[in-house]
């Protein structure tokens, strides 16, 4: 929920709009005289990095204003194959899941356009640029593309391969590694003991995975200038590794161990203003996965 805001490009003279912030859905007023909307943006492969969701309120707006929708598909990083996590229950939508996908969906962008237009939008004129060369197997480095960072917090492939599990972490009061080098590969709180900590979930035998125990001092965000202990995530065998598998372990572990210290986060999350934000990220209720 860092927000920006709409402004003109200072040498081009037009307007640009900020759809993270008053809107999040194109106004009448910003689609008034547009021919085609040409979405180009790099997905992640998890139901919570809101891209998608963007694209998805686009061709809503595109639809009833008439302007076609231009989707240059992209291949999904993590590889179109794995799918993970429950299917978001429709009594829980939210601006991190507006249509029913898995937390880990599989799908290309293009995909997923083509689901959403297919399921929901019945009159959007869409048109899919697609890849070439792309197979569903692979994982961004075996494109051969660049990796560009698509959000500050998504500097490389390895962030993005745990991210639809560790992006859970957000839901409670442990910090998942934003203001450190290495976000959502890092976990941890004030109050952990990380040789403990790792000991217990290299216990569990978690596939392609392994916690290596460390200190970390988090320069922004949940405890920023304090020292945190946790673990942070090695992945071994990303074929076999389980990223919202992981995510829950860890949250189940650190229930378990620490009852008194361990909280839920409180709303707002996303723009959700009742729900718990744990419940806003598996879309479904706490009980489902994190049962007392």
């Amino acid at each position: 929920m860092l927000e920006w805001k709409s402004y003109e490009h200072p040498r081009l003279r037009i307007p640009v709009y900020s759809l993270y912030g008053e809107h999040r859905e194109p106004t009448s007023e910003m689609l008034e005289n547009m021919d085609v909307l040409l979405v180009d943006l790099q997905d992640i492969g998890a139901r919570y990095y809101t891209f998608i969701w963007t694209m998805y309120l686009c061709m809503r707006a595109c639809e009833k204003s008439g302007a076609a929708v231009i989707v240059l598909d992209r291949p999904n990083p993590i590889n179109g194959v794995t799918t993970e996590g429950p299917m978001l229950n429709t009594d829980y939508k939210s601006f991190v899941g507006m249509h029913p996908i898995h937390a880990r969906h599989g799908r290309t962008i293009g995909e997923l356009a083509q689901q959403f237009r297919d399921e929901v939008f019945p009159k959007c004129r869409l048109t899919i640029l697609p890849m070439k060369n792309w197979k569903r197997e692979m994982w961004f480095d075996q494109t051969r593309l660049p990796w560009v960072m698509p959000s500050p917090n998504m500097p490389t492939l390895d962030t993005a391969t745990v991210y639809s599990g560790m992006c859970l972490l957000e839901g409670t009061n442990i910090s998942e590694g934003r203001g450190t080098a290495r976000p959502f590969e890092i976990v941890g709180a004030p109050f952990i003991e990380a040789e403990k900590f790792c000991s217990g979930l290299n216990a569990l035998k978690l596939p392609g995975v392994f916690f290596r125990e460390n200190y970390f001092q988090p320069t922004f965000q949940k405890f920023a200038g304090e020292l945190c202990g946790g673990g942070q995530i090695h992945v071994l065998d990303r074929d076999e590794f389980r990223p919202f598998l992981t995510g829950v372990e860890i949250i189940k572990h650190i229930r378990k161990t620490y009852p008194e210290q361990f909280q839920w986060k409180q709303p707002p999350y996303e723009y959700e203003w009742k729900r718990l934000p744990i419940e806003v990220l598996i879309g479904g209720p706490v009980e489902d996965l994190f049962s007392d």
